[in-house]
């Protein structure tokens, strides 16, 4: 076997063991839904082999972190991966399982967002899960119209107004401002932060 053949053997065979280290650790549940499900799947096919094992990776080590968080979050919360930016979907009991699925999957190398859909069957009222929802749109639409943020690096959930922050900022001027952005909110009570400045040392 040449030199260029037997690269291309490794490879392939790498990819095939990330292949099947990624179904032996992914959740179980629910099918892809919403519009995040439509921008992940978007442009699959195209995807060439580096990227493919690159995404293989990702979703391996963040089930791997679910999976040593709890095992409740590792099997109630299923993960798609498309260059980089990953889409979590699935049902969970209480909201802060599914704010500690963002944060984690913001913490591991080569992510570049995190979109949640999952779904949390709690018991809060409409009229406090209608404000924790205003308070997002109104986050997100700060972030957005801030030159100086980068909105797609950051993901943002209100439970009973308290606002979790996570993502991963360029500078600490952008962290900073993020977090002043969120203790403007009318309804937010208090900001939890977890975003991570860009320094390359994820996992």
């Amino acid at each position: 076997m040449n030199p260029t053949s037997q690269s291309l053997h490794y490879r392939l065979a790498s990819l095939c063991l990330i292949g099947i280290l990624s179904l032996g650790l992914s959740g179980c549940v629910g099918a892809v839904a919403g519009v995040g499900a439509a921008a992940v799947a978007a442009g699959t096919t195209e995807k060439g082999l580096g990227t493919s094992f690159n995404d293989g990776i990702i979703k391996t080590k963040i089930s791997e972190a679910y999976l040593q968080e709890h095992v409740n979050l590792y099997s109630d919360v299923k993960i798609d991966v498309n260059r980089g930016s990953v889409l979590l979907t699935g049902d969970v009991e209480e909201p802060e399982s599914a704010v500690k699925a963002v944060q984690l999957a913001w913490q591991i190398n080569g992510v570049v967002e995190v979109i949640n859909e999952i779904d949390v069957n709690n018991n809060a009222s409409i009229k406090d899960r209608a404000k924790d929802l205003a308070s997002e749109a109104q986050l997100r639409g700060k972030l957005i119209t801030d030159p100086d943020i980068s909105s797609l690096n950051f993901s943002i959930d209100v439970v009973n107004g308290v606002v979790y922050l996570s993502g991963l900022a360029g500078s600490e001027e952008e962290m900073n401002l993020v977090v002043g952005h969120a203790q403007e909110l009318r309804f937010g009570t208090t900001v939890v932060n977890y975003i991570r400045i860009n320094d390359d040392e994820r996992e």
